[in-house]
């Protein structure tokens, strides 16, 4: 029982110490004042109200929109059929693509950064253009994760020949078969992309900058000019994130239950 009661105590702090700072920018992006007192002094929108009648930040809101879905659209257009036909006809070369997500990993954003100025600055690349690039390959591991185990929850192999056999030439097994049986998936891995490309500060903070403003480097510049108009990005930001999470979420126990069936 006393080691019961240690765990919960100890998960109780552990939900304070993760969730009170979060709550504590949520209410800041409320408060008319809050200086000498344990809760804010009053509540009001305007700093939310203020914050949307910016221009820069709904300019700043489109480019991340814009550079965050511009990468996943590609990722999707060029990197799944790729997943698909290695994972579907072409196995063995699976343990490529497995380690090209393991480099993933191995090149933090400032490295990153730095070679794709060394690499691109002088060669008449927009270094925009290369940032998307990177951008595309950084969410390879979500989006060959998400492809891989659709096709695995479904038996896409199996899918593909009972429709051939069927009567289905391989296009129409593919778009009318396949691709309706493992889009959640799919989906659930775009979202997850998207919403971690949307929050990326390195890389394009470093390599293009003011330039290109994006929601992160507005927020930046606001923490040093109005603590409430940033916390009233960072609320937008989680509100936009939760709703993330919750499509991911059902779209995941979706894909579960197509598997059960």
């Amino acid at each position: 029982m006393k080691k019961k009661g240690f765990v919960d105590l100890f998960f109780v702090f552990l939900l304070l110490y993760l969730f009170l700072p979060i709550l504590a920018t949520m209410f800041y992006a409320f408060a008319t004042n809050w200086n000498k007192t344990v809760l804010p002094e009053g509540l009001t929108f305007k700093w939310i109200a203020t914050l949307f009648q910016d221009s820069r930040f709904i300019e700043a809101f489109g480019r991340s929109v814009l550079l965050s879905g511009g990468a996943v659209l590609l990722a999707l257009l060029f990197i799944v059929p790729a997943i698909f036909v290695i994972v579907l006809y072409f196995p063995k070369y699976e343990k490529w693509i497995q380690a090209a997500v393991v480099m993933v990993y191995a090149f933090p954003g400032v490295i990153l950064a730095v070679g794709l100025i060394r690499a691109y600055a002088h060669i008449g690349v927009p270094m925009i253009a290369a940032v998307l690039g990177a951008y595309v390959i950084s969410i390879l591991p979500y989006i060959y994760q998400g492809t891989r185990n659709s096709l695995r929850n479904v038996n896409a192999r199996q899918l593909l020949d009972a429709a051939e056999l069927s009567g289905a030439s391989k296009a129409q097994a593919f778009s009318k078969v396949l691709l309706p049986a493992v889009y959640p998936g799919l989906f659930a891995g775009a979202l997850l992309s998207f919403s971690v490309l949307f929050g990326e500060f390195v890389l394009i903070n470093l390599v293009v900058g003011s330039r290109f403003e994006t929601v992160q480097i507005y927020l930046m510049k606001k923490l040093s000019t109005s603590g409430h108009i940033a916390s009233s990005v960072v609320f937008v930001y989680l509100v936009l994130m939760g709703i993330l999470t919750f499509i991911i979420s059902m779209l995941t126990k979706r894909s579960k239950g197509a598997q059960k069936v």
